[in-house]
Parts: C-alpha cells; sequence; structure tokens
C-alpha cells in the first residue's frame, strides 16, 4: 500500500489514498503511527471520495480512535491533493466528520507549501463541544471555568471546532507547565463525555502567544491546528488579542484570523517529508 508522509509545523501524519480501499484503518493507523516499529506519525490520513465535496478526509489517531477534524491534517491532504489527485481552481472543499472546510493552497515553483483553511465558526454551547450539561453553569460561552486536577486549580476555556478543547492562560513560559501529568487528568475528567483535546497558552502580546497542545487519543503533539484556533478564539473572548494572531508552538508557527464572528481561518506551512510503501500481509 502506498502512502506519504508529511508534516505541518512538526505534526506529522501518514497519508493514504484510500479511494476504492477497504482496510481496518483503526488496526491500520495503530501500526503505522507507531514510532519505532512503523512509519510513526501523529495519525493516519485517508482521502476518500465524497458526494458534497472535491475530496473527504478521514483522520485516524495513533490509538485508533477516528478524530472529526484536523487542521494540520487538511493542510496535508489539500497538499497531496493538489499536486496528485485533482488540477485546477483556487481552494478545495474537503469534507470532514465536522463539515466541509475550504483549503487555499498558496504555491512555490509549482508546489504547495503553505495553506489557509476554513475551520468553520466556533461553538460555545456546553451540549456541542460537548460538556456535561449538570456540571457547569448555563452560560456561554463558558470562560474561566475552575478545574481542580491533581492538587491544580486551572481555569479553562471551552471551545469547539468540530472537535472539543480546553484552553488554559497561563502566566508563565508554557515550557514548564507540567503537560504530561496535568492533560490526561483533564481529558478523562467526568465533565467530559467524549474526553477533549487540552492547551496551555501564554500571552506574549496582543499579536503573538506562546502554546503546547495534549490531543486527545494522541498525546502532546508539537502543533495543533484546531487546538491553535481554539486557543485564538479563546484569547479573543477574553480580549487578550486582535482579530489576528501568531500562535508558537514546539514545531513552527500558526496564523489564525477570527473577527468574533464568522469562520476560524488557519494558516500555516505543510512539506513533503517522503514517500513509501506499507507491507502488507
Amino acid at each position: 500500500m502506498k502512502f506519504v508522509k508529511m508534516q505541518a509545523c512538526g505534526n506529522d501524519f501518514v497519508v493514504v489514498d484510500a479511494r476504492g480501499m477497504q482496510r481496518d484503518w483503526s488496526k491500520l493507523a495503530i501500526a503505522m503511527c507507531q514510532r519505532h516499529f512503523g512509519v510513526g506519525a501523529d495519525g493516519l490520513l485517508l482521502a476518500v471520495p465524497s458526494t458534497v465535496a472535491d475530496l473527504g478526509m478521514r483522520i485516524f489517531n495513533p490509538d485508533g480512535s477516528e478524530a472529526e477534524t484536523c487542521g494540520n491534517g487538511l493542510r496535508c491532504v489539500a497538499k497531496y491533493a493538489w499536486e496528485n489527485l485533482v488540477a485546477g481552481g483556487q481552494e478545495l472543499r474537503i469534507e470532514t466528520l465536522a463539515g466541509i472546510s475550504r483549503v487555499r493552497p498558496y504555491m512555490t515553483a509549482g508546489r504547495v507549501d503553505r495553506a489557509q483553511v476554513s475551520m468553520g465558526i466556533p461553538r460555545f454551547e456546553a451540549e456541542d463541544i460537548p460538556v456535561a450539561m449538570g456540571q457547569v453553569l448555563d452560560i456561554t460561552p463558558i470562560l474561566d471555568y475552575p478545574l481542580s486536577v491533581g492538587g491544580r486549580e486551572l481555569s479553562l476555556t471551552f471551545v469547539s471546532l468540530g472537535n472539543p478543547h480546553a484552553v488554559c492562560f497561563w502566566p508563565e513560559p508554557v515550557a514548564g507547565f507540567p503537560l504530561a501529568e496535568a492533560a490526561p487528568e483533564v481529558g478523562r475528567h467526568s465533565i467530559f463525555p467524549q474526553g477533549v483535546n487540552f492547551e496551555v497558552a501564554n500571552m506574549i502580546d496582543r499579536g503573538h502567544l506562546e502554546a503546547r497542545v495534549w490531543e486527545r487519543g494522541v498525546g502532546e503533539t508539537l502543533a495543533c491546528g484546531t487546538g491553535a484556533c481554539a486557543i485564538a478564539v479563546a484569547a479573543r473572548l477574553h480580549g487578550y488579542c486582535h482579530n489576528q494572531v501568531d500562535i508558537k508552538l514546539p514545531g513552527g508557527t500558526l496564523t489564525v484570523d477570527w473577527d468574533g464572528e464568522g469562520e476560524v481561518l488557519l494558516t500555516g506551512p505543510v512539506e513533503l517529508a517522503f514517500d513509501g510503501e506499507w507491507p502488507e500481509e
């Protein structure tokens, strides 16, 4: 089975043209995403047919679970599709479990090296994130919700970008935050019936912040597109930033635009690492 390995700010993926293919994708994701015994990746991305868009995308995490959407993954699949599957046009419409995203590729010497993704309109209602209704106040949006985990008091802002996010603004550099200890406890807290992606962010100034992300079903990643969008939305809701903000993640910088009402736009780099063949039994 042919595949390509791609990365977007260090968020790396195995991409497969799965049109016309049937496999146990959860099992395959577990095998391929292993760092030492497989290809190694933060997820398996499948390019699949769509009846409502130019292309469909399915996302499988390294634990075999299927995710709703992925901002960095959309850029990777768009690059793969633009250079191998489709031709022409100014943008691609890619269907995910969270809906249809528009991707505008930017090209250098005939190759896509950056892309802008429309990540949809953020949602803040508890049932849309989802957050267990019986444990939160009936307030929208839910800002600075106090959560105690492992003896730490965290203030969380909840956002859905088609998948659930809990954002914590931290007053100190995020490199010192105990993410590996706190994030799993946040993710499996009873308030989140479907788990949650956890982000910790520190404001540098009104146009820049730094962050780290713990992704549901993956663990800490070098970057996360939907996580960056959730952080930017949360920061704007708090009045910390302007409509556009650069988010520095361990793997690189992503730019997020949100006017406070419409769709969130995510822009960042994307690169091909290598291609190969996976031996099938």
